[in-house]
């Protein structure tokens, strides 16, 4: 049986640690493009959490920051080929998810946040890069700026308008 037969392995625990510290690996043996890393950054996985079953997380390394998405048994997941590219409905909009299969992780599908990172300045930016995508897409984003109350009507500043105001009429 080849790699492409394999059966996918669900996830009964966090994925996390397990992405963290294969990230942690390629970027030890040197693998990504020494050009596009950036130095103030480092390897991590974060917020994963199971989403209808199947588990989202972020991970953040010195050369990109990506959605994940783990098969844990429940209804988002869809298997495709490795390479190709699924487009998937979540409550903050429609992402692509590219599938991939690595030896240390088996099946698995991300999408790419952002990458290079070079405009990325340090980890605490990307932690919260990361932490808004998954409250936006995972979550839907709540407003940033909570609704104002409705507009009172601009007072008559006429002199008729003061001395109504006077008399408590509108």
């Amino acid at each position: 049986m080849n790699q492409a037969d394999s059966p996918v392995v669900s996830y009964a625990e966090s994925p996390a640690a397990l992405l963290a510290a294969h990230y942690r690996t390629v970027w030890q043996r040197g693998e990504p493009d020494m050009a596009e890393i950036n130095p103030a950054l480092d390897v991590e996985s974060l917020g994963f959490a199971r989403h209808a079953g199947d588990w989202f997380g972020v991970v953040i390394t010195p050369w990109f920051l990506r959605l994940y998405l783990l098969p844990g048994g429940g209804t988002l997941w869809g298997e495709i080929p490795a390479g190709q590219r699924r487009f998937l409905e979540l409550p903050g909009g429609t992402l692509p998810f590219v599938a991939a299969r690595e030896e240390e992780l088996g099946t698995y599908q991300f999408s790419t946040l952002i990458t290079p990172m070079s405009l990325v300045p340090d980890m605490a930016a990307a932690r919260q890069i990361a932490v808004d995508a998954l409250q936006a897409f995972i979550f839907g984003m709540p407003s940033a700026v909570p609704p104002s109350p409705p507009a009172a009507p601009a007072p008559d500043t006429s002199r008729r308008g003061f001395f109504r105001r006077l008399a408590g009429k509108r």
